[in-house]
């Protein structure tokens, strides 16, 4: 007979719900990435005097937070004052090939965008974002009036494209298409694997006037500038030319129900006939949405953007209620990065194949 211990076991599960409840540790992490405490330390500058005077902080402050880091396993100590990350603290080493560091810093649109869970409360309660009661300006409308910020965005969106959409790109039969719309495509890393898998395809890019102007220097630097362009236009508003399949690359997952119906009628209007409308998105087809992943990249939808990720089943209601049919609907995972992907196939009602 195995003997339980219950108030051991009670103190294991508040230990967890401590973990999973506490602020500090993520705010001591991103607070570290900001300060690229794991890129001085790998310099040599190792004790907390050094890293103060190089980091413009207070070295009592920086202490004990330092102190936390070493607690919770990012930093180390290998002797008196002298520090050195683990292998956990290395992920925020800004050379390290998962490029964390850059997804934690606060300066960058991401996770300045995560302060916005302060707010998760009055999300639940209302249903809508709460970015702007935080900083005053919608997500998008604060990447358009603040450049660096959305060069910060852009940048995260893009540090994965050479491996992400290698897979999706290969993964539908382009063979039908002279001509692909990408609508909302953020600087064109989807658009650039299809023109790489389809040789005879040529592309245009829509998106806002930032992006583009990074798309077309992109587009020209893999020598594809002759194939594909990019235009500035409003996704909301009439699209500017008609394309044999119309693409949107992690687009939808950013807006409401009816937001996201919009954007699917003005590609429907833009398709020659026998068109689709192909949609790329982070993993959501799944029976059973109570997985992390899932949830994790929801929350954070409804509270930038009051977006959602949607379900197999939420697929279909969601695209008969814009006048679409998915004609298929599948996962395609690449080996090259830690998630896998859905490729879904919508068709606009009564189309033939």
């Amino acid at each position: 007979m195995v003997n339980v211990d219950p108030a051991g076991q009670e103190m294991r599960e508040l230990d967890v719900l401590l973990r999973l409840g506490s602020l500090h540790t993520p705010m001591a992490v991103r607070v570290a990435a900001t300060l690229r405490l794991v890129d001085h330390i790998n310099a040599g500058t190792t004790s907390p005097a050094e890293l103060a005077k190089v980091t413009g902080t207070n070295q009592n402050a920086l202490l004990r937070l330092i102190r936390h880091l070493v607690a919770v396993g990012v930093l180390a100590e290998t002797g008196p004052g002298r520090l050195t990350p683990t292998k956990t603290g290395m992920l925020l080493a800004n050379d390290h090939p998962a490029q964390q560091r850059a997804w934690f810093d606060l300066n960058n649109a991401v996770s300045r965008a995560d302060l916005a869970f302060f707010q998760l409360l009055a999300a639940v309660q209302t249903g809508n974002p709460t970015y702007e009661s935080v900083y005053g300006r919608t997500f998008y409308e604060d990447l358009t009036a603040n450049p660096r910020l959305a060069e910060s965005f852009d940048v995260l969106m893009a540090c994965d494209e050479d491996v992400v959409y290698d897979a999706p790109a290969a993964a539908y039969d382009w063979s039908h298409a002279r001509h692909v719309m990408d609508v909302g495509g953020g600087i064109g890393g989807f658009l650039t694997a299809i023109a790489r898998a389809a040789p005879h395809v040529r592309g245009t890019l829509l998106e806002l006037a930032l992006p583009t102007e990074r798309a077309r220097a992109q587009f020209k630097a893999a020598g594809l500038d002759d194939r594909l362009d990019a235009v500035a236009g409003d996704f909301f508003q009439p699209l500017p030319v008609k394309a044999d399949v119309i693409t949107l690359s992690f687009v939808l997952l950013n807006w409401s129900d009816d937001n996201a119906r919009r954007i699917l009628r003005r590609c429907t209007d833009a398709l020659t006939p026998g068109g689709r409308i192909v949609v790329l998105e982070r993993d959501d087809l799944v029976e059973d949405a109570s997985n992390e992943q899932f949830t994790l990249l929801d929350l954070r939808m409804l509270v930038f953007l009051g977006g959602r990720l949607r379900t197999r089943d939420e697929w279909s209601t969601f695209a008969s209620s814009a006048g679409l049919t998915v004609e298929s609907a599948r996962k395609v995972a690449s080996p090259s990065v830690p998630f896998d992907l859905s490729l879904l196939v919508l068709a606009p009602n009564g189309a033939t194949t």
